[in-house]
């Protein structure tokens, strides 16, 4: 069995390579050719968090991985990672224990690198702002996502902590394909607006549990990724965005309906219905939807989350990581 840390994980695997297994990934799951139960949300009130089981298996490519997740909403404040997680990848035909990866960083990696795959094709080509909402552990792969997508300019970004804003800028300007104008913002209203009437590109990857900017201010031709949230009480898009886009497209019907506050608050209210959303991530990448058809469209991928995301990731990473002789091997 091979042990991945989270420095094997980050090293294995390019955004863009990660982008088109998201791709690859999020079709089988559309095709009917994945076995993928509903995640296992288990609440653990106590200690403000939730514990989450994720198993899913690939038919086409194979691959078979479970998924433990520990989100604890108080970890900021002690000073910890809010998502502790592992994945175990499996061998699919002999049940044997392949690797043990650190899943923290593999989470990060394949939610946005699904968001990526959204943006590959529903961003408008020519687009050149981009705004990210969040300077976390999730913040830091949607600023490599959104770039490795498109050719951008200039990102704003936004965080309720500064400094790691600015720390995380300073690490990823010019690299990875990361434009040299990153613009940290601090969370005024003011600048939050004129962000967003300029972006061409906005993710969000935060916990927030209300909307974080007015859906007012979003132009014509702009695609919105929101990933950070997962439960049905919390949101990161408001509902006059909501009314407003051409095209909702989600990760999986099944989780989104279950799951997705941005989109179960607008329907409690009226403004969608289930016939609003227009298909699955998997249904455009896999060629049976069209992705964007006109530039004037407003664009929206919400993600809460797939296990065949982490398989296929998984996969895709121990693969490499036998190459290049990455981490640990063990016999248990």
């Amino acid at each position: 069995m091979r042990i991945l840390t989270r420095t094997d994980v980050q090293q294995a695997i390019s955004m863009r390579d990660a982008i088109q297994v998201m791709q690859d990934a999020f079709a089988q799951l559309s095709n009917g050719e994945t076995n993928v139960p509903l995640r296992l949300n288990l609440p653990l009130e106590a200690h403000n968090g939730i514990a989450l089981f994720m198993p899913a298996y690939l038919k086409k490519s194979d691959a078979l991985a479970v998924k433990i997740v520990g989100v604890h909403y108080d970890n900021p404040a002690r000073g910890l990672p809010l998502i502790h997680a592992v994945v175990v990848a499996l061998d699919a035909a002999t049940g044997r224990a392949l690797a043990l990866l650190e899943g923290s960083s593999l989470t990060a990696l394949r939610t946005a690198a699904g968001a990526g795959a959204a943006t590959a094709l529903l961003a408008r080509a020519d687009a050149r702002v981009g705004v990210v909402f969040g300077a976390g552990v999730q913040g830091r792969t949607a600023l490599q996502a959104i770039s490795a997508a498109r050719n951008l300019e200039t990102i704003y970004l936004f965080s309720r902590t500064l400094d790691k804003a600015h720390a995380l800028a300073n690490e990823l300007r010019g690299r990875d394909n990361v434009p040299n104008d990153v613009r940290v913002l601090d969370n005024s209203p003011e600048n939050i607006s004129s962000a967003v009437q300029q972006a061409d590109i906005i993710y969000c990857a935060t916990t927030s549990a209300t909307p974080l900017f007015n859906g007012a201010d979003v132009k014509a031709g702009t695609h919105v990724n929101a990933v950070g949230t997962f439960t049905h009480d919390r949101r990161e898009v408001d509902s006059q965005f909501i009314k407003r886009c051409n095209k909702i497209v989600v990760d999986a019907y099944s989780g989104a309906l279950a799951e997705a506050g941005d989109l179960l608050i607008p329907m409690e209210e009226g403004v969608i219905s289930e016939a609003s959303i227009y298909g699955e991530l998997g249904e455009i990448s896999g060629g049976k939807k069209d992705g964007r058809t006109r530039a004037d469209e407003i664009t929206f991928f919400k993600s809460v989350g797939n296990a065949v995301q982490d398989a296929a990731i998984a996969q895709a990473i121990l693969q490499r990581a036998q190459e290049l002789n990455l981490g640990t091997q063990i016999d248990l």
